[in-house]
């Protein structure tokens, strides 16, 4: 069988974020492993939803030969420094150059990395790997949902896949696929067209998730065109729509797919229809986003005849999309209005965590919570905070999203300001409130909770959204800008659409 190079360099990049993502950030482990290199990537990643893991097992199961580079990621910031972007390309350089030659390549990629000296961290690595392995074997890889999906990308490339799931729960799945449609390429040797399309118009995260309209209608749309064209001969063999990652500040930032086939028109042909599709769809990319205050009070009102929780998604500060996870926004208006019961997750405050685990469960913590960082002048919280429960931060994530996913997030705690009765999730390290072992760690049951704010723009609803009795969208401040029409571009490319409907960017 063939003899296939395996790795990943995984990071979305928040331009607009105000923490860079270091070297240090993608040799540690959080939610998903540290840096793996050589044969410890193959075990190390076993068990977790992210696609390097679905395409090993897959490998291992067609009975291909696995030849491990390395692989690293790290939570969602600002740029990703030159320092960290070159030392991993050091790595994957010299195991390439070092084991080689191979039949193919496999590359676990993001799809929206910017680092300090590349605008297009995929579509430059893409391009290295072809000065090493040449023009003629396949490079395939898997892109994440929220790709922004560049000519360079699909140029170096023989073929990308991506999630077809906002929240992402099928990353596995989708490496799985890569390596079936590599498998395929292996076996026929036939010539592969592709057809590329960028869409004119940035969509807002909040408003692509694939369990609602329009993004699920056109996620349909997408399998129905592969399915169908399958089934017809037409020749299309993979279909890939991402629909972008707005606080990028590239040329190349929004909407985009690509289409791959042995039929040349046909595979035009299918391009054209779903990019049609998704411009159809502009006008309904949009909803309702309320003010803290205005959050806190229609989330007591309701909390008062629901039988299932209020959940509040405090989708700004949401660290899977760069955000800092402990603006104090949301908190501060939930305890204003003193929403009883009401608990937010998860507040990144080391300095509280750790605090609170040398007084111990049941001590008094008088101090400020959150704003640690300070984004747009927050000041912490200050209130007597009591120190409910206590935890170590190493829990196996249950959810859709985090399934799988070991957790070693430093010390935890529950810290509840008693005079309001509002509780906050406290940890020391950023990963977005997308799994209800978070809370269940500190001792809370998320469905038994009144009112629950999450840091979180979509990815919770893969585990929440079946617990709550409505979600409320809310504006609080956070790194992640949610309207793009908010975020101060300086790079796009002219004529892009800065949000649905929305001013042209002119440059």
């Amino acid at each position: 069988m063939a003899r296939i190079a395996v790795g990943g360099f995984q990071h979305e990049t928040n331009t607009f974020a105000p923490q860079q993502a270091t070297w240090d950030e993608f040799v540690r482990a959080d939610a998903w492993p540290p840096l793996l290199r050589g044969a410890e990537m193959i075990s190390g990643v076993a068990g977790y939803n992210i696609p390097i893991a679905g395409a090993v097992k897959r490998l291992t199961e067609l009975g291909h030969s696995i030849v491990p580079l390395a692989w690293a990621a790290a939570a969602p910031a600002s740029y990703v420094t030159e320092d960290a972007y070159e030392r991993m390309w050091a790595m994957l350089a010299e195991d390439l150059k070092r084991q080689g030659p191979f039949d193919a390549v496999y590359l676990d990629l993001h799809g929206a990395m910017v680092a300090e000296n590349t605008e297009d961290g995929e579509g430059e690595l893409l391009k290295r790997v072809r000065g090493i392995v040449g023009e003629t074997i396949p490079v395939v890889a898997s892109l994440d949902y929220h790709a922004n999906l560049t000519p360079e990308m699909a140029r170096y490339s023989t073929a990308l896949v991506g999630y077809r799931t906002y929240p992402h729960i099928d990353m596995a799945a989708t490496g799985a696929r890569t390596i079936e449609l590599l498998d395929r390429l292996l076996r026929e040797k036939r010539p592969l067209y592709k057809a590329y399309r960028q869409v004119d118009f940035l969509i807002p995260l909040v408003w692509q998730c694939t369990f609602n309209e329009p993004a699920k209608g056109i996620f349909d749309l997408l399998g129905e065109i592969e399915a169908g064209e399958r089934s017809h001969n037409q020749g299309i063999v993979s279909v890939t729509h991402t629909p972008g990652f707005p606080p990028a500040d590239i040329a190349q930032c929004g909407p985009a797919l690509v289409v791959y086939g042995h039929d040349r028109e046909a595979v035009e042909a299918a391009a054209d229809r779903l990019a049609a599709a998704v411009k159809a769809k502009e006008a309904a990319f949009a909803g309702e986003l309320l003010d803290p205050d205005e959050a806190a009070l229609r989330a007591i009102e309701l909390s008062r005849r629901a039988k299932k929780p209020i959940v509040l998604a405090d989708v700004q500060d949401n660290p899977g999309a760069g955000g800092t996870s402990d603006t104090v926004g949301l908190l501060a208006a939930l305890m204003r209005h003193k929403a009883q019961g009401a608990v937010i997750g998860m507040m990144i405050d080391p300095g509280a965590a750790e605090a609170a685990a040398v007084v111990g469960e049941g001590a008094i913590l008088r101090r400020g919570l959150g704003a640690v960082v300070g984004y747009a002048g927050e000041k912490p919280v200050e209130a007597a905070w009591r120190v409910a429960k206590l935890g170590d931060g190493k829990f196996t994530g249950t959810g859709p999203f985090y399934g799988g996913a070991r957790f070693n997030m430093g010390p935890m705690a529950l810290l509840t300001d008693d005079a309001s009765g509002v509780s906050a999730v406290v940890a020391c390290k950023r990963v977005q409130a997308a799994d209800q072992e978070m809370f269940r760690h500190v001792g809370v049951e998320p469905a038994r909770v009144p009112i629950l704010g999450l840091k979180s723009t979509v990815h919770f609803r893969a585990d929440f959204q079946p617990i709550a009795e409505t979600i409320l969208v809310v504006r609080a401040p956070g790194a992640h800008i949610t309207d793009p029409a908010e975020m101060p571009y300086k790079h796009l490319r002219t004529g892009v659409r800065i949000r649905p409907m929305g001013p042209v960017w002119r440059g």
